[in-house]
């Protein structure tokens, strides 16, 4: 099963206190591609850098910035594929910003 995880930091800071040592993400991108569980995943821009689009009678609403406001800002994203949700969580609790922020874990949705 496909598992989208939504690598997010808990202030629109980042993640104080951390290093960039402790954020390195290459050994768990590593021990997941030898896994062969990570399917893509990559940093996104800052929240101010978003577009929000919606439409609305037909028309196109365009926002600057992210749909809702809040501390919490999604830094970046992977795709996995599992057995099951255990396995998700399991690899989700070794990212490293597990550690200093949150994982989400959704899965995809199937028929």
């Amino acid at each position: 099963m496909k598992y989208l995880l939504l690598i997010c930091s808990e202030t629109a800071e980042g993640f104080p206190g951390a290093t960039a040592e402790d954020m390195d993400a290459e050994p768990w991108v590593e021990e997941m591609t030898r896994r062969r569980v990570r399917l893509d995943g990559n940093r996104t821009r800052p929240a101010e850098d978003a577009t929000t689009v919606r439409v609305r009678n037909g028309a196109q609403l365009l926002t600057d910035g992210p749909y809702a406001e809040t501390k919490e800002q999604m830094c970046g994203f992977d795709i996995i594929d599992c057995a099951d949700l255990d396995e998700a969580v399991e690899i989700a609790a070794k990212h490293p910003v597990a550690k200093f922020g949150m994982v989400e874990v959704r899965p995809f949705w199937t028929d």
